[in-house]
């Protein structure tokens, strides 16, 4: 099975220059916890609630002010939608990510979660090897 057919291709994305209030508001609209950062439909980063957490709140940054280049995590893994399921669960376990921007032709096009891997029969096994990789402690990537 491809990416293609699993990922979910109606994606909120965020500019560098947008605020952290704006990332943290789309990330409730769309009760998601991370959301791409895009220039011109390029993937140049990915924020967390937990970037949001640990590098603005917890500083004290003026969430209003302060903007998404500051908090996010450049050049983040992606994949492509032709990449075998398995594969992508692979990467999601190596990097210790829970979500996978999916890009085509330098744009992004999808997005891929241990979520939507968990749903299909045939690789809950991936997804559950993917999540004890990503809970162990000492990873930097973002999640």
């Amino acid at each position: 099975m491809k990416i293609k057919d699993i990922m979910t291709t109606e994606i909120a994305s965020l500019n560098q220059e947008d605020s952290i209030e704006k990332a943290a508001q789309l990330m409730k609209q769309h009760d998601v916890g991370s959301i791409p950062v895009c220039s011109e439909q390029k993937v140049v980063g990915i924020v967390t609630d937990r970037d949001i957490t640990l590098k603005s709140v917890a500083e004290g940054q003026d969430t209003k002010q302060q903007k998404v280049r500051e908090v996010m995590t450049s050049n983040p893994v992606v994949g492509n939608p032709e990449m075998n399921v398995h594969e992508a669960a692979k990467i999601m376990s190596e990097k210790q990510i829970r979500r996978l921007p999916i890009v085509e032709n330098n744009s992004l096009v999808g997005i891929v979660a241990l979520g939507d891997l968990s749903l299909e029969p045939g690789l809950r096994d991936d997804a559950e090897s993917a999540l004890s990789h990503i809970s162990e402690p000492g990873g930097n990537n973002w999640r």
